[in-house]
């Protein structure tokens, strides 16, 4: 099963939809090439937030930016690329927040990288939340019902898009507060996740929003909860963890804008403002809205803070979870 059609339609529109946007020259690179570094095959989602965000940082005949696809090791190898290099501006990397913030948890003894010692920390650039669902076949409406209905059975088959994800985590923990027995059934990304959850091999998923809301919409799947703070008006029968009675389940995937380590407060500067103002425009909005993605800034000083304050959150959840990757 692929991506919905609905998703797939706006993925396209937002990897184009910047496409004559004004641009601010970045000061530090005015006559050279610059490169955006993403973790991920084309086409993807990270991808097209990246490529959306990369046509409003072009300048206008003076300085090129370019998209540097480099796929490898769970989007490790962006980083891992991007670390050495010189922090003058010319290469900076949009990152998913687990690549930051879980990784050095998962792998401790592997990671060739610290995530806050070897970058500088930009801005984030957008914000998403995760959802659990079942069939529209499964007879819980609630997820208190779904709780009931997995207490009655010995085990409940779920699943993820990747091990060692955000998703994995926010199953793990619900399954201990709630005291289920839930088994993990790892897949690699959401459309076969999704897919088995509709042939019934699986009861339920933990997936990023906008993989499924197109089938909530249709009545394929039923959401239960979304990990955001509160409800989203654009969602509003769906109820948060937290308003479900898990307010410790109130976990967002940020991607996020990182230099290398040392990068003066004018290179930063210059990128921070660029971002601000492309997530401001109205094309970027409405591409990131079609697919349940939220435009999000800080300034670098908040960012900062924030991996800290989030990489520190997540060691006592991975151990816990006892999951230990193949490293």
């Amino acid at each position: 099963m692929s991506i919905p059609l609905a998703r797939r339609a706006a993925l396209s529109l937002l990897a184009g939809a910047a496409t004559g946007l004004a641009a601010r020259p970045l000061a530090a690179q005015t006559a050279r090439t610059g490169r955006a570094i993403v973790g991920f095959p084309p086409g993807g989602t990270a991808d097209s937030v990246t490529r959306l965000y990369v046509e409003r940082l072009r300048a206008g005949g003076a300085a090129q930016m370019v998209v540097d696809n480099r796929p490898g090791a769970g989007g490790r190898l962006a980083l891992e690329t991007l670390k050495p290099l010189a922090p003058d501006g010319s290469a900076f990397v949009i990152t998913p927040a687990s690549m930051l913030t879980i990784y050095p948890h998962l792998y401790a003894r592997t990671l060739r990288y610290d995530p806050l010692k070897d970058f500088t920390p930009v801005s984030p650039v957008c914000v998403f939340p995760f959802g659990l669902a079942v069939s529209s076949k499964h007879p819980a409406r609630t997820l208190q019902e779904f709780i009931a209905w997995g207490k009655a059975r010995p085990s409940v088959d779920w699943a993820s898009p990747v091990p060692g994800s955000m998703p994995h985590f926010i199953g793990t923990e619900l399954a201990r507060m709630a005291g289920l027995t839930m088994n993990h059934i790892p897949y690699r990304g959401s459309a076969p996740a999704a897919a088995d959850l509709l042939a019934g091999t699986v009861q339920a998923v933990i997936l990023p929003l906008g993989e499924m809301t197109a089938f909530h919409r249709a009545g394929e799947m039923r959401l239960l909860a979304i990990s955001s703070p509160r409800r989203l008006p654009r969602l509003d029968e769906v109820p948060s963890f937290a308003e479900a009675g898990f307010p410790d389940l109130v976990h967002e995937e940020w991607y996020g804008a990182v230099l290398p380590a040392g990068a003066s407060p004018a290179t930063v500067s210059a990128l921070h403002e660029a971002i601000v103002a492309a997530a401001a425009t109205p094309e970027i909005r409405e591409a990131l809205t079609r697919i349940d993605i939220a435009p999000h800034v800080m300034d670098p000083a908040a960012f900062a803070q924030r991996i800290a304050r989030e990489t520190a959150s997540w060691g006592p959840i991975v151990a816990a979870s006892g999951f230990r990757p193949d490293e």
